[in-house]
């Protein structure tokens, strides 16, 4: 004779672990969805800074003192004027997002080292932004001749040698992180090339 309460007991049990697991698939699916739309959201937003092209139009820059520098596409500036080094790269962003540049460092140098942490960088005096598929500078000077830095760049301005620049941006909210090397190298009697051979991510995995 069947044991009916057992059946119910065992028939009831079994419904609920179907329903955990249908449960448990639903929530792993909408999970995935869920992560799927936050990359699509982010890469809409991500910015990618490079080299401007040669066909950018002229830009210029102008500092507090009243210093003021023009710099053509895929061009870079660096002059020394009495106690003060200014410098301007061109610049592109490829990417999806407005690109807000944060911080900046400086080796007197052809750097290939890991850069520093970001809480190491020179922050900007002031926000800076460059629109997706649109050109844009990065401003800064040196201003203490006493500096390691400056006394390093003073050199190389002098003897016409390359140097490197790693400029620390992430998109409009200040997220997704990125650091990019510009390397800048002497052309001419008095011009720089800039060329951005390496980027780094800080808030995401790396690209490679």
């Amino acid at each position: 004779m069947a044991d009916w309460q057992t059946i119910s007991a065992l028939a009831t049990a079994g419904g609920t672990l179907v329903l955990a697991v249908a449960t448990f698939g639903a929530i792993r699916s909408a999970n995935r969805s869920a992560r799927v739309s936050e990359r699509a959201l982010l890469a809409g937003m991500r910015p990618l800074l490079v080299q401007s092209l040669n066909t950018d139009p002229v830009q210029k820059a102008l500092w507090s003192d009243r210093h003021v520098a023009k710099v053509e596409g895929g061009r870079a500036v660096a002059e020394h004027v009495d106690d003060v080094i200014y410098l301007v790269i061109s610049v592109r962003n490829v990417g999806a997002g407005i690109a807000l540049l944060h911080a900046w460092n400086i080796w007197p140098d052809v750097y290939r080292g890991d850069p520093l942490a970001p809480e190491a960088f020179r922050r900007l005096a002031i926000d800076s932004y460059v629109g997706s598929n649109a050109a844009g500078i990065w401003e800064s000077a040196l201003r203490d001749p006493s500096e390691e830095a400056f006394i390093g760049m003073a050199q190389r301005i002098r003897e016409r040698e390359p140097f490197t620049v790693d400029l620390l941006y992430g998109d409009q909210e200040g997220g997704q992180r990125t650091i990019t090397r510009f390397m800048v190298l002497p052309y001419g009697d008095d011009g720089w090339f800039a060329q951005a051979p390496r980027h780094w991510n800080i808030d995401n995995p790396a690209p490679r």
